[in-house]
């Protein structure tokens, strides 16, 4: 009985065309098994069960050397371009598994882009040239819902004290992460300021300031810290950017907390001063990915690169 096509279709495989191109090859089955490293009954009986659900001869047996039939002649020459795919297939993932190629979509956060990123980055392409790391800038509220989505593979995100790093997201189940740093937190003042002088403040000092914020998740740390200290700030200004947050200090426009990893930004800024201030927290620094991700080897190569940036 001939089979529909349909029907037809699921008797092969991969192996199944690879057992046809091999036969076609070395004209017997013997060689053919020796060739697969099978044994030559195991081959036999493939070949068989396979024209039976075919329902059509692959091999004509007359004679010491097995001919293929015209159906058996169409198998194999599928076989040499499955062949060819499964060995171009063994190349590639040899080359992602030796970091000999591969591509990491990393998302940051804007002052650690600026700052642990380019050093990793450059850490890679001096150990492993043939890896490509693109990168987007995202606070973590957007950066985690890209990598749960899948628009990203790996994040570098952070939190507060008290703040997880998943509070804008339903919940991290599913997620890993490897912490990086405790990244501190510092005063920004205008350097004709009357307390510029000094080197350490309390943020009660500063309670009667006008503010400039952060992004949304450092805002609320600044109301957080303040309500601890028995004020609420006045906020007349918010920008993510924090080229333009010190741009707004400098102007005399108010006062600002910036991170550690932007302080060397903030330490070069014209007319701007930089103070620790009591009541506020360092946050927390992470990178973040999937279980299934921390197994990729580029993945895996990415964050030890991001982890070995802290120390520089």
């Amino acid at each position: 009985m001939v089979l529909p096509v349909d029907d037809a279709l699921r008797g092969l495989d991969v192996g199944a065309l690879r057992l046809l191109q091999a036969i076609a090859e070395h004209g017997t089955l013997t060689a053919a098994a020796e060739a697969l490293d099978a044994s030559q009954p195991a081959v036999s009986q493939h070949v068989r069960r396979l024209e039976r659900r075919l329902g059509t001869a692959l091999l004509d047996r007359s004679g010491r050397r097995v001919r293929l039939t015209e159906a058996g002649q169409v198998l194999a020459t599928y076989g040499v371009a499955v062949n060819a795919a499964v060995r171009a297939a063994g190349a590639e993932v040899a080359a992602l598994t030796g970091l000999q190629a591969g591509v990491v979509r990393l998302a940051a956060y804007p002052s650690s882009a600026a700052t642990l990123v380019p050093k990793a980055l450059a850490t890679l392409r001096k150990s492993h040239p043939g890896l490509t790391v693109t990168l987007e800038e995202a606070e973590p509220p957007q950066s985690l819902a890209s990598l749960r989505t899948g628009a990203c593979d790996l994040a570098v995100a952070f939190a507060y004290p008290g703040v997880e790093l998943g509070r804008y997201e339903d919940d991290l189940s599913g997620l890993v992460s490897r912490h990086l740093l405790d990244d501190p937190t510092f005063v920004a003042l205008p350097e004709d300021h009357p307390r510029a002088h000094q080197e350490h403040l309390d943020l009660a000092d500063l309670a009667s300031e006008t503010w400039i914020a952060g992004c949304p998740r450092c805002r609320g740390h600044l109301l957080t810290a303040a309500a601890g200290c028995g004020f609420t700030p006045d906020i007349a200004y918010a920008t993510d950017d924090y080229v333009a947050v010190l741009s707004l200090v400098a102007a005399g426009l108010g006062v600002a907390l910036v991170p550690g990893l932007a302080r060397r930004t903030a330490d070069r800024h014209p007319g701007v001063v930089v103070r620790e201030a009591a009541g506020t927290s360092a946050r927390t620094v992470h990178a973040v990915t999937t279980p299934d991700l921390l197994r990729v080897p580029a993945v895996a190569a990415t964050i030890e690169a991001l982890a070995s940036a802290v120390a520089f």
